[in-house]
């Protein structure tokens, strides 16, 4: 995969109206069937003969319905936007839609616009005066510099000056009957209805409306009035491709016709990791946007400390096996809730990484701020920009996993795990103590960790079928492996137990003959992860003192290791990697299989009993 290839967001809801009827309430009611996608600021514009209303708010989507006197926006046409940050902190002035100082242009955006700050000089160079701190801004800028009585070709020749992912939706009030709509990679779906047309990121939005629908392509433009849509690219050459009839529910539309959010949000992790490193792996090396670590702190840099809770502490060992590889610097990873209330070691000259998929879990946001009072310096790894996590923070890296609806978090994971690897390889690269080769070597199997995340969803097929029938009759499963084969275990454990409400433990592939042997028996089944080269061999003795006693062995190893397939019960394949980023493609089947449990079992998959999304108390 080429690293320009690193490039996809889809985190924010897009709805957008042009007919007869009154714009405001058919973009409200959209945006809330879009708000899945994120929920941090919301806002709409509405446009008439008189010109463009503009209502946004920082919040959730209520606080803007709260805000808007539908009377007062009288419009027929309109877009909307409900945001999950990527750029610029969830504030009033950052919400969008974005306006340029006339307020004639309006646009909504969702995506990043990865040449951003040279757009921005550019045009302050030429006067232009910014209110946000998002890079959507520029754009609106830039469409209303280039416009001379045409929208479709002064977008066009906005889009052909900006480099990213993204899509764009744009309306002037000089042609208040028209939108014009591009995708680059991030979704937009038009809907056709009768003397009216829709534009939406994603089809829950438009069921109410239509069932007929066209999915934009990428690199195309759509021309939206009350007639329908014109499609082309972006070039102007035709598009031949017909709407669709769609037969989904609303339910089934909100998770993408997924039977759970769980699924859908494990499906997504290919496009998730491209998320997480898009912009971020360059030609040049490793630059992590929110992250200055000056090359004199890193020089100094003495120790590290990791810190989280439940699945983002699992992905702490994992960083924990990374960073002393990678940079053979000591590095501690310490559960949140006991780091807080101990009397660590931690000195001026540590990193500390804290890792939370909201930034509001308690114990994680304590045990950060005990590391900074430290005089550590503190680095944020979360999914939401504007978290309290991140106001503690001196460096911000920004895991773009989107929305994770689902209770127990499988992409938030795989996303912190990119992360991880790309903090460790700028850290190495800031260093640079680090052989070129070899760091050029780990940025190259970086980039095609989204591959092999998807090679891991379509090695899985059928195979899981006799281990699911197998767990499903079992009081308790247990899973090995050692170093980082340990961590997958440890999460694979996790998840297993969360949602299929089965006794799962794990511990390292050497620590069952201290105790835990005597509980494998017959049948008993044992989950026994094995792609680290420097230890294969012990945990293959591991595996054979289970299978001595009888135990049922569930292999998880690489696809093309013929003797874990011959010493296995059955065969979890995984695709090869480099050993260091096994953990990636390794939990993908293992998150397929409890939810394969669960499944069998008839669960609640998406909300398990006692557990909550955000553990914002002790």
């Amino acid at each position: 995969m080429e690293l320009g290839e690193l490039r996809r967001i889809d985190v924010c809801g897009i709805m957008g109206y042009v007919g007869p009827r009154q714009a405001a309430p058919i973009l409200l009611e959209g945006l809330r069937r879009l708000e899945y996608r994120g929920y941090d600021s919301a806002g709409v514009a509405v446009a008439d003969s008189n010109g463009v209303a503009v209502v946004k708010t920082e919040g959730k989507l209520s606080r803007l319905i709260s805000m808007v006197d539908v009377d007062a926006l009288p419009g027929q046409s309109g877009i909307g936007h409900t945001r999950w940050a990527t750029h610029g902190r969830p504030t009033d002035t950052n919400a969008h839609p974005h306006t340029d100082p006339s307020g004639k242009f309006v646009v909504v955006h969702n995506g990043i616009i990865e040449n951003f700050q040279t757009l921005k000089d550019e045009l302050g160079a030429r006067g232009a005066v910014f209110r946000s701190e998002t890079d959507t801004e520029i754009l609106a800028h830039l469409i209303a510099e280039e416009y001379q009585g045409d929208l479709v070709e002064a977008v066009r020749k906005s889009v052909a000056r900006a480099t990213g992912a993204y899509a764009l939706v744009a309306m002037t009030a000089h042609q208040p009957d028209t939108i014009v709509a591009v995708r680059m990679i991030s979704p937009l779906v038009v809907g056709f209805g009768e003397g009216e047309t829709f534009l939406a990121s994603g089809i829950p939005a438009l069921l109410e409306h239509t069932r007929k629908v066209l999915v934009m392509g990428d690199g195309e433009i759509a021309i939206i009035t009350r007639d329908g849509a014109i499609v082309t690219k972006l070039d102007g050459s035709p598009i031949e491709r017909a709407p669709m009839q769609v037969d989904w529910t609303v339910e089934q539309a909100e998770r993408g016709g997924y039977p759970h959010f769980m699924l859908k949000e494990i499906s997504e992790q290919p496009t998730v990791l491209l998320d997480t490193l898009a912009g971020r792996l360059q030609d040049s090396g490793v630059a992590i946007d929110g992250v200055s670590l000056s090359p004199e702190f890193v020089a100094g840099l003495e120790r590290i400390w990791v810190t989280g809770c439940g699945t983002a502490f699992h992905a702490g060992l994992v960083a924990k096996e990374v960073f002393e590889a990678v940079l053979r610097l000591p590095t501690e990873a310490a559960y949140a809730h006991e780091l807080r209330y101990r009397d660590p070691l931690i000195h001026p000259g540590s990193l500390t990484l804290a890792i939370s998929q909201s930034g509001e879990t308690a114990d994680t946001i304590a045990a950060a701020r005990l590391a900074r009072q430290r005089g550590s310096r503190l680095l944020a790894m979360t999914n939401v920009v504007g978290s309290a996590l991140e106001w503690e923070a001196d460096d911000r890296l920004h895991l773009r996993a989107g929305l994770e609806i689902a209770v127990a978090s499988t992409k938030a994971y795989t996303a912190m795990l990119a992360g991880t690897y790309l903090l460790a390889l700028q850290i190495a690269q800031i260093r640079g103590d680090t052989d070129p080769q070899k760091l050029h070597l780990l940025i190259d199997e970086l980039a095609m960790l989204p591959s092999k995340a998807r090679e891991a969803l379509e090695l899985v097929g059928s195979s899981l079928d006799p281990i699911v029938e197998r767990l499903v009759a079992s009081n308790d499963i247990y899973f090995i492996g050692r170093g980082l084969d340990y961590a997958v275990a440890m999460e694979g454990a996790l998840k297993l137990k969360e949602i299929s409400y089965l006794h799962a433990e794990a511990m390292p592939a050497g620590e069952l003959k201290h105790g835990t042997l005597a509980l494998v028996t017959e049948g008993t089944p044992v989950v026994v992860v094995n792609t680290q080269r420097h230890s294969y061999d012990k945990t293959i003795s591991a595996l054979q003192e289970v299978k001595a006693r009888g135990a049922y062995v569930i292999g998880v190893g690489y696809e093309d290791d013929s003797y874990m397939e011959k010493v296995s019960d059955a065969l979890i394949r995984v695709p090869r990697t480099i050993d260091l980023m096994s953990p990636v493609p390794a939990i993908v089947p293992l998150q397929l299989l409890a939810y394969r449990v669960a499944e069998a079992l008839g669960l609640d998959i998406d909300q398990p009993r006692n557990l909550a999304k955000s553990v914002t108390v002790e």
